[in-house]
């Protein structure tokens, strides 16, 4: 029995002569599995080659992010280190202004704003530990000081606050506090319990001071506060009384003129009245009250020594 072949007929132009090939059908099947092979090879060779290339792409591409990660790290570690210094500086200022506002100065270890407990993390639980675990603690710790640092930084916003407002408030206190010469005179009577009354003739308590001045001399508001009173007053004759606040109160007797009205806020230096001698008085003078939560005390415990004059 004969075996199948397969010919084939080459043609290489009208000149040349048909050439004429043979295989069997077993032939025919083993060359085509071999071609098949070596097709398959070639291009597992050639899918490998392209893996092994694109693999060296990624891996060049990975390690120039890397280094750029490392070189963004590098630039953040230099600014918490600027950080923390400012910070160093403004925690500085802030105990001199706490000082200043009368407070107690803040501990360093309470500046630190330290943390504890479960929930802080670890640079274990960071998914890049895995991949690169110097990276990942080297990012935790920046982290770490970040959190640190808006930490204390909060604290010393709080801790400024609070010794503005003290500092306010106390300046406020100062600007309200009588601490002047109300007028422009000699010291004629001093603040007595008992003072013999120069018209009554018997002992009588003086609450407060006379100043005598010509008539028509200034009278200032001795501290900031608002008027409330300009009027006539039994004995004092036309009076000016200032209410300053945190209990201080100052009254301005025997004045020829009243110039500040009800109701007006002056401030330290404010014209208010001019002296005089209405009421119960023998010359023209000022009688300057200090009244602190409705108690009169001596004036010339609120009034600057160079201005008095005896």
């Amino acid at each position: 029995m004969k075996r199948d072949k397969w010919t084939f007929l080459v043609l290489r132009g009208e000149d040349r002569p048909v050439r004429q090939y043979s295989v069997s059908s077993r032939g025919l099947r083993v060359g085509a599995w071999v071609g098949g092979f070596f097709l398959l090879a070639i291009l597992a060779f050639t899918f490998g080659i392209g893996l092994d290339g694109t693999g060296r792409i990624r891996a060049a591409v990975l390690e120039a992010r890397n280094r750029a990660l490392e070189t963004e790290l590098a630039a953040f570690q230099e600014r918490v280190a600027g950080i923390e210094s400012a910070l160093d500086r403004v925690a500085a200022n802030d105990a001199r202004f706490r000082s200043i506002a009368g407070l107690e100065t803040i501990e360093p270890e309470v500046l630190q704003a330290g943390v504890g407990g479960p929930g802080l993390g670890t640079p274990e639980s960071s998914a890049l530990y895995e991949t690169d675990p110097d990276l990942a603690q080297s990012l935790f710790a920046v982290s770490y000081d970040l959190n640190a640092l808006e930490r204390r930084a909060r604290l010393l916003s709080e801790s400024l606050e609070t010794a503005t407002d003290s500092v306010v408030a106390h300046r406020d206190l100062l600007e309200s506090t009588p601490s002047i010469l109300p007028t422009s005179g000699w010291l004629s009577s001093s603040y007595s319990r008992a003072r013999m009354h120069p018209i009554h003739n018997r002992l009588i308590p003086h609450a407060g001071v006379d100043i005598s001045a010509p008539t028509g001399t200034p009278i200032f508001a001795a501290a900031k506060g608002r008027v409330t009173r300009a009027s006539w007053v039994a004995g004092y004759g036309l009076t000016v009384e200032i209410d300053h606040g945190y209990g201080y109160a100052t009254l301005y007797g025997h004045a020829s003129k009243l110039i500040a009205q009800v109701g007006q806020e002056v401030k330290r230096g404010d014209l208010i009245a001019q002296v005089g001698s209405t009421g119960i008085a023998t010359a023209s003078h000022l009688h300057y009250e200090v009244r602190v939560n409705g108690t009169a005390e001596d004036p010339a415990r609120y009034i600057l020594p160079a201005t008095l004059r005896y």
